[in-house]
């Protein structure tokens, strides 16, 4: 009985070990998991920052193409700074803005709740949480994403206003803009301010990011004014592009960065939503192609390239709020209605004297209205409504529009914002920068 007794409390003894063993190896093989997926994780949200990077030189090509030879140092010189001051000015203090709370530059520019204080904990503050409790990205990988997107919201204006606003003038402009006003809109959705509160729905910026963009550049255009002989007593004179290979290599560039745009906004490489994402975007893009073509084929009466790269980017444009919710077929839907709506926009901005040589207002700012809205007729996330949807997109196109005037309308009273006429009429590479973009005089 003795020897039972024993046998029974040796064997209870080594499976109590035994589990515990278990429970163990169990709790390392469970961490492990989590520090590959954290790994994975932050690796696809910098390999979308750096997509997101392509972009600009999609935008580059695009503005350059869709414009005047003479123009051309102009427009490269312009987005090479929007990049550089774009990443920088959000680093001091744009994320601080948008993300109050979350950010401290080395400890030594501590930014805290209220956009005051001090970081107190440097270590906490390198990751954000996932819902588990277990370290989803680190702040860094998060920062640079951002900071990419930050710097899109001027180079949307930088199109608009192209080829007749003085350069220096413009970089002030830019500076303003993306490092103290984008970030306050970006603050009321994704800082999770009063429109976050509200239950508004914009994905990865349909809104935020592109409608903030094309509405500051519908007020910037208008504070400069067109371009020379653009608009005639005898009616609407075309500037002709310049280089309309390079345009559709520009937008082929920036389809690819958006899958990094949309992709990466998951914040996370986990397989079904990034796959849903790149498929939603995808459809939406290409679609919008079809409506453009379609549509400039019965109101210009003839197959338009031009159009048919906006109708491109207005499909994309338009699926970023809802690339997460909106089911693929419907996606079509999104893209083509965006593509018929970018023809007819940029048609009537061209009647109202309205001079946008790449058509930045049409494609950003109001298919970003459209693309937000898509996401209460279209999406399946619970809670979204028509009217916090529309509330919320013209509510930060208004303050974009606004500020922006605002902004610009004083640096014209102050500096002057666009180049006098024979500087125009020369092209802006000699007389901005002394340099033109060709050399002709080589064999």
């Amino acid at each position: 009985m003795r020897k039972l007794l024993l046998f029974t409390a040796l064997s209870a003894l080594g499976l109590t070990s035994a589990y515990a063993q278990a429970e163990t190896a169990g709790a390392a093989t469970t961490d492990a998991v989590l520090d590959v997926k954290f790994m994975i994780d932050n690796l696809w949200i910098l390999v979308s920052a750096a997509l997101v990077f392509i972009m600009h030189l999609g935008f580059a090509s695009v503005e350059a193409g869709m414009c005047q030879r003479k123009n051309t140092v102009n427009i490269m010189f312009k987005n090479v700074f929007i990049v550089c001051i774009g990443a920088v000015g959000y680093m001091l203090w744009g994320f601080n803005a948008m993300y109050p709370s979350d950010w401290a530059i080395s400890d030594v520019f501590a930014v805290g709740s209220g956009l005051t204080g001090a970081a107190t904990d440097a270590e906490a503050s390198r990751f954000y949480l996932s819902e588990s409790g277990e370290a989803a990205y680190t702040i860094w990988s998060d920062f640079i994403f951002q900071a990419m997107f930050a710097a899109t919201a001027a180079t949307i204006v930088s199109g608009a206003v192209a080829e007749r606003v003085k350069l220096t003038s413009f970089m002030i402009y830019a500076t303003i803009l993306v490092t103290f006003l984008y970030p306050v809109t970006g603050s009321w959705e994704w800082g999770t301010g009063w429109l976050d509160k509200k239950d508004f729905a914009d994905f990865a910026g349909s809104s935020l990011v592109h409608a903030f963009g094309g509405f500051a550049a519908l007020a910037a255009v208008i504070v400069l004014g067109p371009r020379k002989g653009k608009f005639t007593k005898d009616g609407i004179k075309p500037i002709l592009p310049s280089n309309l290979p390079l345009a559709n290599i520009g937008v082929f560039l920036l389809f690819l960065g958006w899958f990094g745009f949309n992709g990466g906004s998951v914040l996370s490489a986990d397989a079904a939503g990034v796959s849903f994402v790149f498929v939603t975007t995808a459809m939406a893009g290409f679609t919008g192609g079809l409506g453009a073509i379609a549509t400039s084929w019965i109101v210009l009466k003839k197959p338009d390239l031009s159009m048919a790269l906006n109708g491109m980017l207005a499909g994309l444009v338009g699926i970023t709020a809802g690339a997460d919710t909106i089911p693929p077929y419907a996606a079509l839907a999104v893209g083509s209605i965006a593509g018929v709506i970018v023809v007819l926009s940029v048609t009537f901005f061209d009647k109202i004297k309205i001079d946008d040589p790449v058509g930045a207002i049409s494609v950003h700012g109001v298919c970003g209205i459209w693309g937000t809205l898509c996401v209460a007729i279209f999406g399946t996330t619970e809670g979204v409504t028509f009217g916090v949807q529309l509330l919320g997109t013209l509510s930060i196109s208004a303050f974009a529009f606004i500020t922006s005037f605002a902004v610009f309308y004083a640096i014209k009273l102050i500096m002057g914002v666009r180049v006098d006429e024979q500087e125009e009429h020369e092209g802006l590479d000699v007389a901005e920068h002394g340099s033109p973009a060709y050399n002709d005089s080589t064999p």
